[in-house]
């Protein structure tokens, strides 16, 4: 199922940690909205830095959340995030300050350094306002708040 123009349903569901371990990662109705509404964003994204992206993560069920370590109110639980490189674009971090710079209407964006790093793009549920907060995670460190190198 195609859920936009270069996003499908099958690409913001895989999951090998899924795979690997067995554990359902279907998507009800609601996280499918959810998912069109992030894939939307996604082709913005494209657009703007004018290069396919790669997607790592998309939607994630409890279980398999629970499987990579993920927080339990995470917006890729609902539909609402996608992580992503676009290695012909350049770095995480380059992308990190286009989208920053952008006028898209993200709740969070998320600058994942270290093991080559990637983008992590997270919308607001419903009618709730997008924060536009801009982080950096580090393992060992966390978070920070603007785009920081490890």
């Amino acid at each position: 199922m195609q859920l936009t123009e270069h996003f499908s349903l099958e690409e913001m569901t895989a999951s090998q940690t899924a795979t690997r371990l067995g554990l359902n990662n279907q998507p009800g109705p609601d996280e499918i909205t959810n998912l069109h509404r992030v894939c939307s964003e996604l082709e913005r994204v494209r657009g703007m830095l004018g290069v396919p992206l790669l997607v790592s993560s998309g939607y994630r069920s409890i279980k398999v959340n629970a499987a990579v370590g993920g927080s339990a109110t995470s917006a890729h639980r609902f539909g609402l995030a996608a992580d992503f490189t676009a290695p012909r674009f350049g770095n995480p971090l380059a992308i990190c300050k286009a989208i920053a710079q952008s006028d898209l209407q993200f709740d969070q964006l998320i600058y994942e350094g270290g093991n080559g790093g990637w983008v992590h793009l997270g919308l607001a549920s419903g009618n709730s306002k997008p924060r536009r907060q801009v982080l950096s995670w580090t393992k060992g460190i966390g978070y920070q708040s603007g785009l920081v190198l490890p």
